[in-house]
């Protein structure tokens, strides 16, 4: 029987134990400024024995903050944070940062299976103070298996378009820059992540996943300070749109991963209409090689 994670709360954090190990932290209400897209972020994430799995507002990014769920293009807002891409003038600051506002915990805590859960309502608010969004998300932490040295993530997230109008979600490269798919559940690893090795289920490897379909992507690399290195195997998961999930993937200049809903296509949400998103992360206490990480692939397969 799996260990089962335990779930705290200290003010407006959560954090979710192994044994003395804090394997995750997840924060409700973020304080940073409107400029960064204030929104829920876990971090830090960590493997059993302790290890660093991601970074906090790094200097080329302020707005990255370990694993979060996110949008860069929301017809004109940008709810992920910084400057704007559009197609006539680039990246611009435009005055149209929104935010993603915690209401409620529906849940949170043990599970019965081994596992814990927070279960959330959330409200997407536009930088006009307008409600654009209502958005369900759970976060379900299993799998926990000390002789193996990982853990599991199940990510889930209903939106729902209570704006009135129709939504376009999309991407700068939707707005016109090639290879910039980036939105979703976006993970930013740690500063020495970068330059680690990323492979793929269609046989891909690193940069080169960039706007591929793929059922997975595993990213390890060593760590700074300690020794040996770690893995994360990622495995797109569903979504309701019509559009393919696509990766984002970056290993140079920064390390970056994230399972597109729009990379390029928009995705167009008629008032009332949904969007359901769901992945799972795998995290491992070493560095594995292609085929252990098809292994775990396809042994924790959605």
């Amino acid at each position: 029987m799996p260990e089962t994670p335990r779930i705290a709360r200290t003010g407006d954090a959560l954090a979710v134990t192994v044994g003395e190990v804090d394997i995750a932290r997840y924060v409700l209400r973020d304080d940073a400024p409107q400029a960064e897209s204030p929104k829920p972020y876990l971090h830090p994430l960590r493997t059993l024995s302790g290890a660093p799995l991601t970074g906090y507002r790094p200097s080329d990014h302020r707005w990255h903050k370990g694993l979060q769920m996110t949008l860069s293009h929301v017809s004109d807002q940008n709810f992920w944070g910084g400057p704007t891409f559009a197609r006539e003038d680039g990246y611009q600051w435009r005055d149209n940062n929104g935010s993603i506002r915690h209401d409620r915990l529906r849940s949170s805590g043990e599970d019965g299976e081994g596992a814990a859960t927070i279960a959330e309502d959330l409200t997407w608010v536009a930088s006009t103070g307008e409600h654009w969004l209502e958005e369900v998300r759970s976060h379900r932490f299993h799998s926990v298996d000390r002789g193996r040295g990982l853990w599991a993530l199940d990510f889930s997230s209903a939106l729902s378009n209570v704006r009135g109008q129709d939504l376009h979600l999309g991407s700068p490269t939707t707005a016109g820059r090639p290879n910039a798919g980036y939105t979703g559940f976006f993970w930013r690893g740690p500063r020495s992540w970068t330059g680690g090795d990323a492979v793929a289920s269609n046989g891909r490897t690193g940069d080169g996943l960039m706007g591929a379909e793929a059922d997975w992507v595993a990213f390890s690399a060593e760590h700074d300070e300690i020794d040996g290195g770690a893995t994360m195997v990622y495995l797109a998961g569903s979504s309701s749109a019509p559009v393919p999930i696509r990766w984002f993937v970056r290993t140079t200049p920064i390390p970056v991963l994230s399972p597109s809903p729009a990379f390029g296509e928009e995705v167009v949400l008629t008032p009332g209409q949904r969007l359901s998103l769901h992945h799972r992360l795998v995290f491992v206490d070493r560095r594995c090689t292609a085929e252990e990480s098809g292994a775990l692939a396809k042994e924790f397969a959605l």
